[in-house]
C-alpha cells in the first residue's frame, strides 16, 4: 500500500462482542504505521481502545481519535493528505445497528473477526448478509484466537468459511497468546513488544495481517468490488 494513495477506511465490525474488534484494531494501525499515517478511530460506547490508548500514554505509533460519533466519518474524506488509512473499532449491535450502518457507509472495507466459537456464527453471518453485503463493501473474515494446540481447529473453520458458508476471509488468521490479552493493561502494540521467543508469534501474526490487508486496500479491478 502505497502512502500516496488516497485515504482508506477500514472498519472492524462484528454483531457479537468479544470477538477480538479492539485488539485486531489497534494492533493492525501499529504494524501499518510502519507504512503510512494511521488514525484509529473508537465508535464503541464500551470504549476498549479507549482505554488501550490511555494506558500506552505517547507510546502509540499512531493518531488516536478517542471516542467519536460515526459521523465524523463523513468528515474524514477531507483528511487524505494526512492519513493512509482509518481503523474504526465499532460495538457490538445489540439492537440498534445505526452507528454501525454509518460506519459501513463511509467504509472501503470490512474486517469481520471470528473467534472458533459456535456462539459467535450466526452473528457473524448477519453482519455480513444483513449490513455489509447490502452496501457492497469489500469485506473479509479473520479467524482470531485461534489455538495452536488443536491441530485440526484451524482447517475445520477454514473450511466452515471457505465450503459452507461461502464467505470471503484472510488467508492469515491469529493465534492466542496470553500477550494479546495483557497488551491492552500494559498500553503494548507490537511495535513495542521485545521481539523474543514470547511474543515472537504475536508479532508475526499482527503482521503477515498486516501485509494482507494492505493488498487488499489496493484499487479493486474493475466490475469487481
Amino acid at each position: 500500500m502505497d502512502a500516496n494513495q488516497s485515504l482508506r477506511i477500514v472498519a472492524v465490525v462484528n454483531q457479537k462482542g468479544g470477538v477480538g474488534k479492539s485488539t485486531i484494531a489497534i494492533q493492525l494501525a501499529a504494524t501499518l504505521s510502519r507504512r503510512c499515517r494511521v488514525l484509529v478511530v473508537d465508535v464503541d460506547p464500551q470504549q476498549s481502545s479507549v482505554w488501550w490508548a490511555g494506558n500506552a500514554r505517547a507510546g502509540l505509533p499512531f493518531d488516536f481519535a478517542g471516542r467519536q460519533h460515526p459521523n465524523v466519518l463523513v468528515r474524514l474524506r477531507e483528511l487524505h493528505a494526512t492519513y493512509g488509512v482509518v481503523l474504526v473499532d465499532t460495538p457490538r449491535m445489540l439492537e440498534d445497528t445505526k452507528p454501525v450502518e454509518t460506519v459501513l457507509d463511509a467504509a472501503d472495507f470490512a474486517i469481520v473477526p471470528l473467534t472458533p466459537e459456535p456462539l459467535a456464527v450466526e452473528p457473524t453471518i448477519r453482519t455480513i448478509t444483513t449490513l455489509i453485503e447490502p452496501r457492497h463493501v469489500r469485506h473479509a473474515v479473520v479467524l482470531n484466537r485461534i489455538d495452536p494446540r488443536i491441530p485440526t481447529q484451524l482447517s475445520t473453520w477454514q473450511a466452515l468459511l471457505d465450503f459452507t458458508w461461502g464467505i470471503p476471509r484472510f488467508d492469515t488468521h491469529l493465534r492466542q497468546y496470553k500477550t494479546h490479552a495483557d497488551a491492552p493493561v500494559l498500553g503494548q502494540v507490537v511495535t513495542t513488544l521485545r521481539d523474543n521467543r514470547s511474543t515472537a508469534g504475536v508479532i508475526a501474526d499482527v503482521t503477515r495481517l498486516g501485509h494482507e490487508l494492505s493488498g487488499m486496500l489496493e484499487p479493486a479491478p474493475v466490475g469487481s468490488w
